[in-house]
């Protein structure tokens, strides 16, 4: 049926293809470091989706642009909600944006979070069924980072340190957000998400194996850095209301 095709598809397109990277690496790698196998993998992972978050990036700074605008449009048609979204829907795509573009890194990382999730959880127990023929099985794994925190484990400090580079990532966003035009719902639950989120990841993240905060620490570091680099080298045309639209 459906559903076991979807789970043969997630199980030969991206479960197997982590484990083997996982295990082909703590092979070569000197001193069997999984906790360097897991920074490398997530290295490897963040470049491959880097297109698609420069587009993500890309859409979010054309949208705040355009909030002026929206802000015009809800003002004008406050009476009326349909008018409003027919408005606010026809800017967008007379600017050829993508409301929803931004939400396409966060689905493709979800399935991988989830292999990665179930990678670390059988591997670091010795489950390493799903090798392909020419990766070597290494026996058991060695699971610590440095050889100091344990990965198989959760670990309160790589929690707190997840959830410290979240709330820096959400700062970040809410730093270069134009508010003006936003959604009201919205506008108020901003502040609010931007600190619950990290709490919240810093609960669930100890609650998980170390090797997936570590992994959320490293991919978030690396979203910063490319959103650093986007917003210094990406500026948008400037968008002006004239006074015929208000």
């Amino acid at each position: 049926n459906m559903l076991n095709f979807l789970i043969n598809i997630y199980t030969t397109a991206i479960y197997e293809p982590i484990l083997n990277l996982l295990v082909g690496l703590y092979n070569i790698i000197p001193g069997h470091d999984i906790g360097l196998v897991i920074i490398l993998i997530t290295i490897v992972i963040r470049i491959i989706l880097a297109p698609f978050m420069h587009k993500s990036l890309k859409g979010q700074k054309e949208m705040s642009v355009l909030q002026p605008k929206i802000a015009v449009l809800r003002e004008k048609h406050k009476d009326d909600k349909a008018e409003q979204t027919k408005a606010i829907t026809e800017l967008y795509k007379e600017h050829n944006i993508n409301p929803f573009a931004s939400c396409l890194p966060l689905l493709i990382q979800l399935p991988i979070l989830i292999a990665l999730y179930q990678v670390f959880d059988k591997a670091l127990k010795g489950n390493l069924d799903g090798l392909y023929s020419f990766v070597s099985h290494p026996g058991v794994l060695n699971s610590t980072l440095f050889g100091i925190v344990d990965l198989a484990n959760p670990n309160i400090i790589l929690a707190i340190v997840a959830g410290v580079v979240q709330f820096w990532q959400s700062w970040m966003i809410t730093k270069s957000q134009n508010t003006e035009g936003m959604d009201p719902t919205m506008k108020a639950m901003s502040i609010p998400t931007l600190y619950i989120l990290p709490l919240v990841s810093i609960y669930i993240a100890w609650k998980l194996p170390a090797g997936l905060p570590l992994y959320w620490i490293v991919t978030t570091l690396f979203a910063i850095g490319q959103q650093h680099y986007f917003n210094r080298t990406h500026v948008p045309k400037e968008i002006v209301v004239t006074a015929k639209e208000v």
